[in-house]
């Protein structure tokens, strides 16, 4: 599954696995791939650079990529307490409520809320680059588009490619515009932030507006044949990040998110903004629905909805409260029905990617005949 991308990076198959979990991001680039580990949930440095360590001592000298979440324009002087201040009472109130009516208990006392986005502010995705650039990363993505000039100049004064995601042909001409090496085409059907174009759809339309640049598909891909199609349509890789969350490597904090995740077919996912503030997919819960309704007091743009519901994340996350408990993911979770390894995971996207190559060739040698 070799593209002109992944010779370039020195990678066996041109799969690149999006992941929070650094055993997963390894595990990602020993099995040929090209690991991603994402930053949005670091807050102090030294997580970022004992993940990274980790990451260096078990990727066996292979290659692998960081992902952040930052404005393309500068964002300074602005504390989190200043952002925490703009939140409306009504909207505390409504969290307030909502967690008691299914009895979530409080955090210990001087216990801290572990599920905190805030890489998205200016002074934390910088450190995160200060962090990540002492490292031989081979690739910065950034979720929210471009990153700003200064950051895509660094990068590539340090051989690193830079890719941002885009769900339009429009959005993806302006990264290209802006100097970004690879633009990731993310569907409609892709778990986290993503717009309103289905894959099928976006991915011939970006590889048309923005070639020669490479294009990475993302989005409904989960299985070997997907990929295969996705490089039929123009595409020189995958970008996948659903997938990876049930493997075995997988630190995922709560059991039942996983046990959810199993059971969950493709339409149980919801494009909502009970998360951030921007549509992101994940799996429909009570929680999402109670955001979603219309008596509920409606979401508050990014980044104030994320700094809202830090806490009670994390409380419904460490008891477990299974009708308000979610993750992000795609549609693709129909497809995520038992536990496996990477390894597994990569054996059954090369498998099935050779099939479908098989296949075509056969149509194509028949049809000339």
């Amino acid at each position: 599954m070799q593209t002109e991308l992944s010779k370039t990076l020195g990678v066996e198959h041109a799969v690149f696995g999006f992941t929070p979990f650094p055993a997963v991001a390894a595990a990602i680039s020993r099995a040929g791939g090209f690991g991603v580990l994402g930053a949005v949930r670091y807050t102090a440095p030294g997580d970022l650079k004992r993940d990274l360590d980790w990451i260096e001592a078990h990727v066996d000298g292979k290659p692998y990529g960081l992902d952040v979440v930052m404005p393309a324009k500068k964002v300074e002087g602005v504390s989190e307490a200043d952002v925490e201040a703009m939140i409306p009472e009504g909207h505390r109130q409504f969290v307030r409520d909502t967690l008691a009516k299914y009895g979530v208990p409080e955090l210990a006392e001087g216990e801290a809320s572990g599920w905190r986005i805030t890489g998205w502010m200016e002074q934390v995705a910088r450190t995160q680059l200060d962090v990540a650039f002492g490292y031989p990363i081979r690739l910065l993505a950034n979720a929210l588009g471009s990153p700003p000039a200064d950051v895509i100049a660094r990068a590539h004064d340090q051989n690193v490619l830079v890719a941002a995601l885009a769900g339009s042909a429009r959005h993806a001409v302006k990264h290209k515009d802006a100097g970004i090496d690879i633009v990731v085409a993310q569907g409609y059907e892709a778990g986290g932030h993503t717009g309103e174009i289905a894959t099928m759809v976006l991915t011939p339309e970006v590889v048309d507006a923005v070639a020669p640049l490479p294009v990475l598909a993302a989005g409904g891909i989960g299985s070997g044949q997907q990929a295969a199609a996705a490089l039929a349509l123009g595409a020189q890789g995958v970008w996948l990040g659903s997938l990876w969350l049930t493997c075995t490597e997988a630190d995922v904090s709560a059991p039942a998110v996983t046990r959810k995740l199993l059971a969950a077919g493709s339409g149980d996912t919801v494009r909502s903004r009970a998360l951030t503030g921007k549509p992101a997919r994940q799996l429909r819960t009570e929680w999402t629905d109670a955001w979603d309704a219309p008596d509920g007091p409606g979401t508050l743009p990014m980044p104030l909805q994320g700094l809202l519901v830090a806490e009670a994340l994390t409380r419904i996350q460490k008891y477990e409260v299974e009708p308000l408990l979610g993750t992000p993911v795609g549609q693709i979770v129909g497809r995520m029905t038992g536990e496996r390894s990477v390894q597994a995971v990569f054996d059954d996207l090369t498998r099935g990617f050779e099939q479908a190559v098989d296949r075509i060739n056969r149509i194509a040698g028949r049809s000339g005949k």
